[in-house]
């Protein structure tokens, strides 16, 4: 954790968590962008309640789902595979129209070492920019779309992971503003990511670029950002408004398996 990005809560059974304690959760999300929770006891029944609880689950389209419990999405890397699910700076669904508010996710199978997940704060990148590029980007859209990730001849269908996704059907894409409003916080948030965000609207994706780099330059400094290192018994929460994320791929020849309960979000606004 670092004063920018991240907590770790401490003293409470994500399954036991409800009312004041659940609020309290969320405000910290809703602040920090991640919590960080250890030495869970979190069954697949806990797990799925306490994303009702939190006010509804959006079911994956595009990851294999846990055959008993379809609200639960299975993020694995097989021992033998060399491409790993989200291995690069991103916002999980920023390319649809209502995005996910963010995830719970819960550690399964583990390597001995490595396969932890860095988040950056998207607010304080937002606060870095110069005023110059503050008024610049003010009042613009952006386009996302997951297509050229997820459909049949995409990047992911395409390696050594793609027999694992589901919905190569789907066809995705949204507009948002670059600079959003956090609807219970009020912050400033920067919205776009390297990963799906293609253009800004009213411009082609190479007239874009150079205004879009720019965006993310400033995002990639390094007091913005945290990262949890994984062990048996921990939960991660995050707020998919507030933070990009980034699972490292440091693990070769060893499983790890997640377990991913999506959140659903509100419509975003500037």
């Amino acid at each position: 954790m670092s004063p920018n990005c991240g907590v770790e809560i401490s003293g409470i059974q994500l399954a036991e968590a409800d009312g004041g304690a659940l609020d309290a959760i969320r405000n910290a999300i809703y602040t920090h962008g991640v919590a960080v929770f250890r030495d869970q006891e979190f069954s697949p029944e806990q797990h799925i309640a306490f994303g009702k609880r939190w006010g509804g689950i959006d079911v994956n389209q595009y990851f294999p789902l846990e055959q008993t419990y379809p609200e639960i999405a299975i993020v694995r890397k097989a021992a033998d595979q060399e491409t790993n699910i989200g291995g690069a700076w991103h916002t999980d669904h920023s390319y649809d129209q209502i995005p996910a508010m963010g995830s719970v996710l819960v550690a399964r199978t583990l390597p001995p070492k490595g396969g932890d997940t860095h988040f950056k704060h998207m607010g304080v990148a937002y606060d870095s920019l110069s005023q110059e590029l503050k008024d610049e980007v003010e009042g613009l859209e952006a386009f996302h779309t997951a297509d050229h990730v997820y459909k049949e001849d995409g990047l992911y269908a395409q390696s050594d992971m793609g027999k694992d996704l589901r919905g190569q059907d789907q066809r995705t894409g949204a507009v948002h503003p670059i600079v959003i409003r956090h609807p219970h916080t009020g912050r400033k948030l920067l919205y776009v990511n390297s990963a799906f965000t293609i253009n800004i609207v009213g411009r082609t994706r190479e007239e874009s670029l150079p205004l879009l780099n720019r965006l993310y330059d400033a995002a990639m400094t390094a007091d913005n950002e945290c990262k949890v290192v994984w062990a048996p018994g921990t939960v991660a929460i995050w707020d998919n408004r507030v933070t990009w994320h980034n699972a490292m791929n440091d693990y070769k020849g060893y499983a790890r398996e997640m377990h991913r309960i999506t959140l659903s979000g509100d419509a975003l606004a500037a």
